[in-house]
C-alpha cells in the first residue's frame, strides 16, 4: 500500500507541478481563450500557485519526515481544486472532458485517506 501511495503521489506531483506551472508562466489572455468557461485571470494565478504548493506538499513533508501529517492536509486541497475544475468543466458543457479532473481528484482523494491512515 505504501509504495501504491507513493507511486500516486509522484504522479499527482507532477501533474499538479505542470498545470500549476503553466498557469504561472502562460499569458493571462492566452489560458483564458481556451476555456469555454473564462476565469478572471488573478484567479486562474492563484489556483496556479496552489497546484504548485499542493505538489510540494504532496511529495516534502513524507520525504524529509517533517510533519508528515501536512501530506494528506495537500491532497485534500487539491482534490477540493479538482472539484471546482469537474464543474467548471461540466458547466462548459463537456462532460467527456470533465473525466479528466474527477479522475485526477479521486487520485487525490485516494492518496489524502490512505497517508491519513498510515500516518504515525
Amino acid at each position: 500500500m505504501n509504495l501504491a501511495l507513493w507511486i500516486f503521489q509522484g504522479l499527482l506531483a507532477l501533474i499538479f507541478l505542470f498545470a500549476g506551472g503553466l498557469k504561472l508562466v502562460l499569458p493571462i489572455a492566452q489560458m483564458t481563450k481556451q476555456m469555454a468557461v473564462p476565469l478572471p485571470g488573478l484567479f486562474l494565478q492563484f489556483i496556479g500557485v496552489c497546484e504548485v504548493l499542493g505538489a510540494i506538499g504532496l511529495i516534502l513533508p513524507r520525504l524529509l519526515r517533517v510533519r508528515p501529517g501536512l501530506t494528506p492536509l495537500a491532497a485534500v486541497g487539491l482534490v477540493i481544486i479538482m472539484i471546482g475544475a469537474t464543474v467548471v468543466t461540466l458547466a462548459g458543457g463537456s462532460i467527456a472532458q470533465a473525466l479528466s479532473p474527477a479522475i485526477v481528484g479521486l487520485l487525490a482523494a485516494f492518496v489524502a485517506y490512505g497517508r491519513w491512515r498510515l500516518s504515525p
